[in-house]
């Protein structure tokens, strides 16, 4: 059997506290793409990699 890499996942409560966003930005995010997440039962799980990647993307200035 393959081995599996040591993968943290987040739920989204926590991956919200961590981007100080709100909940629902962290769903649109997964919706839309740009934050990868798997969905356990009724829930997501987002790895913790791709948040980290995700807070070290450089921000559009619009304006």
């Amino acid at each position: 059997m393959a081995e599996l890499p040591d993968v943290r996942f987040l739920t989204v409560a926590e991956v919200a506290e961590i981007m100080r966003v709100s909940k629902m930005t962290v769903y649109r995010l997964v919706h839309s793409g740009e934050l990868p997440a798997v969905r356990f039962g009724r829930s997501y799980r987002v790895p913790e990699t791709a948040v980290t990647a995700a807070l070290q993307r450089p921000v559009a200035d619009v304006g």
